[in-house]
């Protein structure tokens, strides 16, 4: 802006000196922190812009929010990024009463949408994450414009892992090799397991370990996901690494059973694309986001 010697003047400013007004910007999230639902502490982060279209993204048993950081920086640019800790992972707290049950977990979820004021999301779920994905779709198909489901298990007999027992009362009581050792079927073989996700997996309370895997072990046995899927009548997208050691790669195809289901295999990768190739899942996710995201603010029947 040009300033004379007694006043302002009023030429219009050259475009190098244009700057956006304030009120123009978007207000950026950035924010980590406990909230209080049904007297349990969820822990919840929230990064990007907050007028964009949300995004909630599930850790799968033994992570945490933690587990999405890799993908972060290619989602937070054009999406309002919700990650949860479930309870007994991460930050949030156990329930007095040891109800970890699927249904129930969800249910708490969709309060805690309404609370923050999304209005739509997409949901993603790696590994059984995918499960309280599914069962929110299920519980909430009013705040879903999609879900998203990285390599999860179909149904219980599609599990192919063999389980590594783990006696100790407490993850401080084993070794990093232990750890690695107890979760290298997680990703594909020879992948260097970094010492941040060994870190993640000792935040997990072990008995909370115990009675998640029990609760989703019941959800699946119960009803396989495509079955419930199926009438919800909501996009659709599977994101399956090809060298899965935890489940068997070529169930992925159940999910046909799913009217439009997108089902994109990832050469190379095994249980957990998110942290294995970030970039390639990230993309095979925005693609999809793009396509099925409703206007923020916008409804649909």
């Amino acid at each position: 802006m040009t300033i004379s010697d007694d006043h302002t003047s009023t030429a219009p400013p050259a475009p190098g000196d244009q700057h956006p007004a304030a009120d123009a910007l978007p207000r950026m999230l950035d924010s980590d922190e406990l909230i209080t639902l049904d007297g349990v502490d969820l822990h919840v982060c929230q990064n990007g812009p907050a007028d964009a279209p949300a995004l909630l993204l599930i850790h799968g048993t033994g992570a945490s929010a933690r587990s999405w950081e890799p993908m972060l920086g290619s989602l937070t640019g054009s999406h309002r990024v919700i990650r949860i800790d479930l309870l007994g992972c991460g930050r949030s707290s156990r329930p007095d009463d040891g109800n970890y049950a699927v249904t129930d977990q969800v249910r708490r979820i969709g309060v805690l949408l309404d609370r923050l004021g999304v209005g739509r999301v997409v949901v993603a779920g790696h590994s059984s994450g995918g499960v309280f994905a599914t069962a929110l779709a299920v519980h909430r198909p009013d705040l879903l414009d999609g879900v998203v489901l990285i390599n999860t298990g179909p149904r219980m007999s599609a599990y192919i892992a063999a389980d590594v027992p783990l006696r100790n009362a407490a993850w401080s009581d084993l070794t990093d090799d232990q750890i690695r050792a107890a979760i290298r079927d997680g990703f594909h073989p020879g992948f260097a397991i970094p010492a941040s996700y060994v870190d993640q997996f000792r935040e997990i309370d072990f008995e909370a370990f115990g009675a998640v895997s029990v609760a989703i072990r019941s959800y699946l046995e119960e009803q396989p996901l495509p079955d419930r899927l199926a009438p919800i009548g909501r996009p659709l997208l599977v994101i399956f690494g090809d060298q899965d050691q935890r489940w068997d790669p070529a169930a992925a195809a159940d999910y046909h059973a799913v009217r439009g289901a997108r089902i994109t295999m990832m050469p190379g990768l095994g249980h957990s694309p998110n942290l294995e190739d970030p970039q390639r899942t990230a993309a095979a996710l925005l693609t999809f986001t793009a396509a099925h995201t409703a206007d923020v603010g916008s409804g649909r029947d």
